[in-house]
């Protein structure tokens, strides 16, 4: 294929992802009720599962203090849903570009990667929606300065959290995909990875931290933790020296 052909096959591709996404945004936008209230706003509510299973007695009362919040945040998280949903058909698109250049050891290996990354990224996205929002949530919402200070909070200031924590652990969720591709490629093993275990504690450390800007130690061990696992399970992804040797 010539230079212009791989331009033709990748502005396809792209264009099925973008018609797929538009067509699902589109489909979930008269949802509103659906999305909101039983999914998206759900962690602000009294009998969400994680605060029954603590014993909790928590719920947010969320205020909107802009006139175009409300229809904004709609089109906003409607498209965050879509983007989410699309994700697989993104990740096959991308497979089925560049696929016919790899090799046929490559080809196995880095296939098994792609099929993982879908799993992956909604890992990230099902842990940070059930666990680390609502546990934030609960800590930040009894923190005060003072008692003379009540905590109010928008509903802009729940969905930017809400957008970042769940968009952050998707993506950083793929972290074993791109160790599984570059065990592939001969680039890391296993050795190289438990190498830099010491490294890699500074790094999530560094990342919870911005993950977590008041960088209080309990937001910190909430975020911390999951990316660690994270990195035990991109080693044991990874193939051994002997076998990148054997290759």
């Amino acid at each position: 294929m010539t230079f212009w052909d791989h331009l033709d096959a990748l502005r396809a591709s792209l264009i099925k992802v973008i018609v797929a996404f538009l067509v699902v945004a589109i489909g979930l936008f008269p949802f509103k009720v659906f999305l909101f209230d039983n999914l998206i706003l759900a962690p602000t509510k009294s009998d969400f599962w994680i605060y029954k299973l603590l014993g909790a007695d928590f719920s947010l009362n969320l205020v909107n203090i802009e006139l175009t919040t409300q229809f904004m945040i709609h089109m906003k998280m409607t498209l965050l849903c879509a983007a989410v949903l699309v994700f697989p058909y993104m990740v096959y698109q991308v497979w089925t570009f560049i696929a016919p250049a790899l090799y046929s050891n490559e080809k196995n290996a880095i296939g098994k990667a792609f099929l993982l990354s879908s799993f992956l990224f909604y890992a990230g996205v099902v842990i940070s929606y059930l666990i680390i929002i609502p546990l934030m949530l609960n800590f930040f919402s009894g923190y005060q300065i003072s008692p003379d200070i009540p905590n109010t909070f928008s509903l802009s200031s729940y969905i930017s959290m809400f957008t970042a924590m769940v968009l952050t652990f998707g993506i950083v969720f793929e972290f074993p995909m791109l160790a599984l591709t570059l065990s592939a490629m001969g680039i890391i093993t296993k050795a190289t990875m438990r190498s830099f275990r010491k490294h890699a504690v500074c790094v999530i450390l560094v990342l919870a931290a911005i993950i977590t800007p008041s960088g209080d130690p309990f937001s910190l061990m909430v975020v911390s933790v999951p990316l660690y696992l994270l990195y035990e399970f991109s080693i044991l992804l990874c193939r051994k020296e002997s076998e990148v040797v054997e290759d």
